[in-house]
């Protein structure tokens, strides 16, 4: 059976996830371990007066309580945002100052301003109550609109009006100019539900000071264990870079919540240091909800113009992003840079112009969420487009196609320059499948029933692979985003691959060791991949933006281009042949057209033995390279929802939903299939299920599983996924990305099929029974 590019291979990894022999980072287990409490503010908004921990102190088993003027006078940085947004007028964004414990003001509800260090975990809990903060409560506000308005109380003494950066992109004279002369204008507001990321792991982090070596080690449930290490040295002044080992174990999830370096992991690692234990911390649900960064929260009104053909002749959009209290790591870029570059969708709009306003609120900070401000943008096209439709009384599939790039090149009046694609042949694809002709005679048949029939389309296109480095440098970006990989070949011929991406349930193991086991003609479980581990693997940037394909599997091709050089140099020297004619199949090194041939392992054993190699070669057999894109990735597709709804209750249910995408090349179908099915179904669940809510005084109303809706296999449908792919021009392996497709493409085409069926336009997410009971009622 083929283990190759292309086949179904079962993932590697399964076994010791299946049988919980998996290793996280709660199962880390350190010699004299304490365990940490952060004593968090019920607050939305207070002045810190005092901090009284005589109580905790006093407890026999507790170690120490810490709070946040020894943290910073011990030099502790604060929390950086690592994306430089320069406002319209020239002015550089406010980033507000964030301490990992506080100091002056606690700034949101869950906000730490000291941690307990005890025996035991119960007992760290127990104590971090017993100490007692004098507050001085201030005014909250925790809606982005409010924020902005005169007389806002302000959360950051630098961020005047809450405003971080007021940010343009595209020709907004010429935008006005396209609408005023448009035949039809269409005009929405639109909002993007804020959600919390709910990774099936929660955040936990073990920090160990060994005092004699003046060395720390951190595990942690990170996305990128490398930039951790950089900003928790450079910028956050913990530890030296070469005195700080960061593992990130088996991660449980992350989608885009586990990229960050947050207080808490700052905060264990210094403790470590106060008090000479090793500190552990784990998050539970109800921490995970007031600490874990949000995602989305955009308000957008939207105007689109057509002329008299369908033709899209103008797109302008003003957008307010809630930031929450401070700014994150990658925030400020999501609204901006991964957002508006992508108004264009897969149309081809000549004028387009958005301004985004980022503010402050007492809430939970906000960052990057599986698809990072391509579903927002996907959803305010994709609404705009189906709603245009209704009102012009066209077809929506067809004023899509209308629409349609199809010459590609194509440079887009927003930055991006969309490398290759056939949205035809996904939007052909998906109507086939979906049996859209005969949806007609099944929505006369639920009207029979007493049900409304609906059917929602989305045409989604997205931005993966962030990169090159020099052109998001040039738009605020601290760090590169290339990725690195190292092949180590081993004496046996056993190869062992250490990659800087970092798998947290995306396959790594099993996709990463079939390129390889095709390429040298091994058996896959002769190949294992390393990863998550800075003493172990060179600096590499992690894993986000569906980088892992087209980023971190192009550098692991570029070394073992390398490799299979040198292969070639030792094989044809020993078989006294030209290096031309030396080919690598059926686990050997061959002379084509000759019986001549070493196997695999021989290969390798001469490279270590180094008795007969070529004049001048180096002893080994490992090469490392570094794989900077050309470009990003533009994977894309159409997806199609159809729902019935119960007019008298409001319960939708989705009957079918169909997917097409193009993901350029694939290297293992099921595994491709299992992100596509998992971002639908978070998809679904921001379309009808979820939602974070606060009071007018900051509380967190949706705080437990009691009042935030996560979806369950009775919410979800099965999946019909297909793929219509055109191979990626910009890197070797003709890859795009496949792991937020489906949390990007799926909200509007459920929202569309909703309102297509209740037969009205007035539905926000998430469409809950009592939110489209209500629309139904204010349509009659």
């Amino acid at each position: 059976m083929s283990t190759g590019i292309g086949a179904r291979v079962k993932r590697k990894e399964d076994k010791r996830f299946i049988t919980g022999k998996g290793k996280y980072t709660d199962d880390v287990r350190s010699e004299n371990q304490a365990y940490a409490a952060f004593v968090r503010s019920p607050h939305a908004h207070a002045k810190i007066k005092g901090i009284d921990k005589s109580a905790a102190l006093a407890m026999e088993g507790v170690i120490d309580v810490l709070d946040g003027h020894q943290l910073t006078g011990d030099g502790i940085g604060n929390i950086i945002c690592g994306w430089a947004i320069t406002s319209k007028d020239g002015s550089a964004m406010n980033m507000g100052a964030w301490s990992a414990l506080a100091t002056e003001k606690v700034r949101y509800v869950g906000d730490a301003a000291a941690v307990v260090i005890a025996e035991t975990q119960a007992l760290a809990r127990i104590a971090a109550e017993a100490v007692e903060v004098d507050y001085e409560v201030l005014p909250a506000v925790s809606n982005a609109k409010k924020a902005l308005a005169d007389g806002a109380p302000e959360i950051h003494d630098n961020a005047p009006g809450n405003l971080i950066y007021d940010w343009e992109i595209g020709e907004e004279a010429a935008t006005d100019a396209a609408l005023s002369e448009a035949a039809h204008v269409t005009e929405m507001e639109i909002t993007n539900n804020r959600l919390s990321p709910n990774p099936m792991e929660p955040r936990s982090a073990v920090a160990t000071y060994d005092a004699a070596e003046e060395h720390y080690t951190l595990y942690t449930t990170s996305q990128n264990p490398h930039v951790a290490r950089l900003v928790l040295s450079a910028f956050y002044q913990v530890a030296p870079e070469h005195k700080l080992r960061v593992i990130a174990p088996d991660v449980g999830g992350g989608f885009g919540s586990k990229i960050y370096i947050y207080p808490e992991e700052i905060t264990c690692l210094w403790a470590s240091m106060k008090t000479n234990r090793s500190v552990k911390w784990t998050s539970d649900r109800s921490e995970a909800f007031i600490t874990d960064a949000h995602g989305r929260d955009h308000i957008s009104t939207a105007k689109m113009g057509f002329d008299a053909d369908g033709r899209i002749t103008g797109f302008k959009v003003d957008t307010i992003a809630n930031f929450g209290a401070y700014m994150s790591l990658f925030s400020s870029a999501v609204p901006t840079y991964l957002y508006a570059t992508l108004l264009s969708g897969q149309y081809d709009i000549q004028n387009i112009h958005c301004n985004v306003r980022a503010v402050y609120t007492n809430t939970v900070p906000v960052d990057a969420y599986r698809g990072a401000g391509r579903p927002e943008a996907c959803y305010l096209i994709e609404r705009m487009m189906e709603t245009a439709a209704r009102e012009m009384g066209k077809d929506p599939s067809e004023l899509r196609r209308a629409n349609f790039v199809r010459e590609f090149p194509h440079q887009t009046p927003v930055i991006m320059a969309y490398d290759a694609g056939d949205f035809d042949a996904n939007l052909d694809q998906a109507r086939e499948a979906a049996d859209v002709a005969g949806f007609p005679a099944r929505k006369e048949e639920a009207a029979k029933r007493g049900k409304l029939r609906g059917l929602g389309y989305s045409s989604y296109i997205e931005a993966c692979g962030i990169a090159p480095s020099a052109a998001v440098g040039s738009l605020g970006a601290g760090v590169g985003l290339w990725e690195s990989a190292e092949v180590r070949v081993n004496p046996v011929g056993t190869i062992e691959i250490l990659t800087g991406s970092h798998s947290h349930g995306q396959g790594h193991e099993t996709t990463f060791a079939q390129i390889v086991a095709e390429r040298f003609s091994i058996p896959i479980e002769n190949v294992s991949i390393v990863h998550g581990d800075t003493d172990k693997v060179q600096f590499g940037m992690g894993t986000y933006g569906s980088r892992s394909g087209a980023v971190g599997m192009s550098a692991i091709v570029k070394a073992m281009d390398k490799v299979e050089a040198k292969v070639r140099k030792i094989a044809a020297h020993v078989l006294e042949a030209s290096e031309d004619d030396i080919v690598i199949e059926g686990g050997e090194v061959k002379v084509k057209g000759t019986d001549k041939a070493m196997g695999w392992h021989e290969v390798g054993l001469s490279a270590y033995t180094a008795h007969n190699l070529p004049p001048d070669m180096e002893p080994g057999l490992k090469e490392s390279a570094f794989y900077d894109p050309a470009n990003f990735t533009f994977p894309a597709g159409a997806y199609i929802c159809e729902v019935e709804v119960d007019p008298e209750t409001g319960v939708t249910e989705i009957v079918r939903f169909t997917a097409s995408d193009d993901f350029g090349t694939i290297i293992n179908p099921m595994i491709v299939e299992g992100q596509v099915h998992g971002g639908i179904a978070q998809g679904i669940g921001q379309a009808m299920l979820e939602q974070v809510v606060y009071d007018d005084d900051g509380q967190l109303i949706t705080g437990s599983y009691m009042d935030y809706t996560m979806p369950r296999a009775a919410d979800l449908p099965f999946y019909d996924v297909h793929h219509a792919s055109t191979i990626c021009p910009n890197n070797p392996l003709g890859m795009k990305g496949c792991g937020e497709a489906g949390a990007i493409g799926s909200p509007p085409a459920v929202i569309n099929a909703i309102t297509d069926a209740i037969g009205s336009n007035t539905l926000a997410m998430p469409a809950t029974p009592h939110a489209v009971w209500s629309a139904l009622q204010a349509a009659q």
